[in-house]
């Protein structure tokens, strides 16, 4: 028997694969990863076949030739990356395994279709919303909205080409650029062609909710949730939102913490989630009421895994390989979850990576547990919004919350990603 891992290149999975990998060998089965352009993941799986993930059918052909050519069934499928959780749906749905249905994976991934589908009655708070194809348009929606607001895709991940706009000065600087962005960046999404012409190539535009910012880890099992963590994340407030330093266990009080996790629920129950892990994230309008941003069926991307891992000792990947399988998962959390923050990495400019610094001595650090630097010395380096995700990691831990800032504070002084603007576009919007 075997389990199918569909996947798009991620530098930040190595821990996700190695786990996959030891938890089928446990059960005696083999782990077969479906992706294109496979490198360094085929350490970590029995069998690698080469298709082109950014295509839903080409994935299901694939996968198809994968059971017809294995002696033994296949058993689970899962992923651990964005772009690929439509393709799980779809085969799942084709192979009868335990999955959420296409149809919520397709809302949890086009972000005006989840706004719409969580705006019915008792719904959950969410930001004002509406689309633009041009300036003239996007005016038009900046009156009825308000500023300030927020441009953002309709796919992707990792806060890429999102950014805030306080006025019609930066609304006419900005909107054409992260509107041709939102499509550029992310022609390999599988989603992008379909989408594209949905919605002719409009960037979505929402409401900027102030307040602080969270993230909620969860398990959907047979649609009841359990949270297993929430990461408060002090950094960035703006104007670009990529993700920098988060935390856990939040410092939220515990009236608040309720309400956090009933709208969580409430979200699941509105994009029809009953199984699987998710990632759903809030704005805490005047530090109390949720206001949702984003919802994801998948567990939250970079260093979350490790970080609740650390801090609850409960294995999320082991859950959703369970989940996967149609079983019930162990997820009973301590008493009192440890301090753990996690930083994602980049440089100061866009540029080739000239060297980086730091990094043995913070492996030094005992409050350190994992340090990972995705690229190497003569690698570019893309700098937010330019890119969805950090190019390194570091998950560190502390005896108590409120000195997690602090570890933070010393770990961005003493590592550094050098670049060297070359002839490559490095410039900012």
């Amino acid at each position: 028997m075997s389990i199918l891992i569909l996947h798009t290149k991620n530098l930040s999975r190595r821990r996700h694969l190695a786990r996959t990998r030891a938890f089928s060998a446990a059960r005696g089965e083999r782990a077969i990863l479906v992706m294109k352009d496979p490198t360094w993941e085929q350490e970590y799986v029995d069998r690698v076949v080469v298709a082109d993930t950014t295509s839903i059918d080409e994935t299901l052909r694939a996968v198809q030739a994968v059971v017809d050519s294995e002696k033994e069934p296949v058993r689970a499928v899962v992923t651990f990356a964005e772009r690929s959780i439509p393709a799980v749906a779809r085969v799942c749905a084709r192979l009868g395994l335990p999955s959420i249905s296409e149809e919520t994976a397709y809302l949890a991934r086009d972000k005006y279709a989840m706004r719409t589908a969580v705006a019915g009655p008792g719904a959950v708070t969410q930001p004002a919303f509406g689309l633009a194809t041009d300036l003239e348009a996007a005016r038009r929606e900046a009156d009825r909205i308000g500023y300030p607001l927020v441009l953002k895709p309709f796919i992707g991940t990792g806060s890429m080409f999102v950014r805030s706009v306080e006025n019609d000065r930066e609304l006419e600087e900005h909107f054409e650029t992260f509107r041709r962005g939102a499509w550029e960046g992310f022609t390999i999404d599988p989603l992008h062609d379909a989408a594209h012409t949905q919605y002719a190539g409009a960037l979505l535009m929402e409401e900027f909710v102030g307040g602080p910012e969270i993230s909620v880890e969860s398990l959907v099992v047979d649609g009841r949730t359990i949270t297993l963590g929430i990461h408060d994340k002090p950094l960035p407030t703006g104007p670009t939102f990529e993700e920098v330093y988060a935390c856990t266990p939040t410092r939220l009080p515990a009236d608040v913490v309720a309400q956090v996790e009933a709208a969580t629920a409430a979200v699941h129950g509105a994009l029809n989630i009953t199984t699987g892990a998710t990632h759903v994230e809030f704005r805490l309008r005047n530090g109390r009421e949720p206001v949702l941003l984003e919802a994801a069926a998948r567990m939250g991307g970079g260093p979350i895994y490790r970080s609740v891992q650390l801090s609850t000792d409960i294995d999320l990947v082991d859950a959703v390989l369970h989940l996967a399988y149609g079983e019930d998962p162990d997820v009973a959390p301590p008493m009192a979850a440890t301090p753990v923050g996690f930083w994602n990495i980049f440089p100061d400019e866009a540029g080739t990576l000239t060297e980086v610094e730091g990094v043995d001595a913070a492996t030094r650090d005992p409050r350190v547990h994992e340090i990972e630097i995705y690229k190497q010395p003569g690698d570019f380096l893309q700098v937010p919004p330019r890119t969805f995700q950090g190019h390194g990691h570091v998950v560190f831990s502390a005896d108590r919350t409120d000195q997690l800032d602090e570890v933070f504070a010393e770990l961005v002084a003493t590592i550094r990603l050098r670049t060297k603007i070359d002839s490559l576009d490095g410039s900012r919007s």
